[in-house]
């Protein structure tokens, strides 16, 4: 029987639009945790339900692209 092939991994592409200087800490440490160091630097991160709750804690603050 063969093996069945996955199918490959949606990703997401994650830019931040905004400074974290004046929000809580601990959103500045989630847009470390997605891979974020400044504005304008974006990142391709899986989609998954991990990714997609760190995403909505900073809406504000990152834009979100399908790719």
């Amino acid at each position: 029987m063969p093996a069945k092939k996955k199918a490959p991994a949606k990703t997401l592409k994650v830019t931040q639009i905004r400074s974290s200087i004046s929000c809580p800490g601990d959103q500045g440490a989630t847009l470390r945790a997605l891979g974020l160091k400044r504005i304008r630097h974006s990142v391709e991160q899986v989609d998954n339900p991990a990714v997609r709750g760190m995403i909505f804690k900073v809406k504000h603050l990152v834009e979100v692209e399908d790719i």
